[in-house]
């Protein structure tokens, strides 16, 4: 990760280097959180949130058990697969 500079008295923050790859893990299940909220169970043991908030995102799909058993099997990306050091 490289660190990007301060700006307008901002600190610093990572960001992903050029050569960093994108990792998918595919969804293997849903729960909802304490909220409501539904949470993709990613194969990796990660979760991911997957809201529909139109219109910043756009997931109707996740509002019925018909459409959430059409994800599974998706893969997503996971950023925490991606920054995490393998074991």
């Amino acid at each position: 990760m490289a660190l990007t500079s301060t700006v307008w008295g901002i600190s610093p923050t990572k960001v992903p280097d050029a050569a960093a790859e994108r990792v998918d893990r595919r969804i293997t299940g849903f729960h909802q959180d304490d909220l409501g909220d539904w949470v993709a169970e990613l194969e990796c043991g990660h979760q991911q949130h997957m809201r529909h908030q139109p219109p910043w995102q756009m997931r109707p799909w996740v509002l019925t058990t018909e459409g959430r058993a059409s994800f599974i099997g998706t893969p997503v990306r996971c950023r925490l697969c991606e920054t995490s050091s393998p074991d």
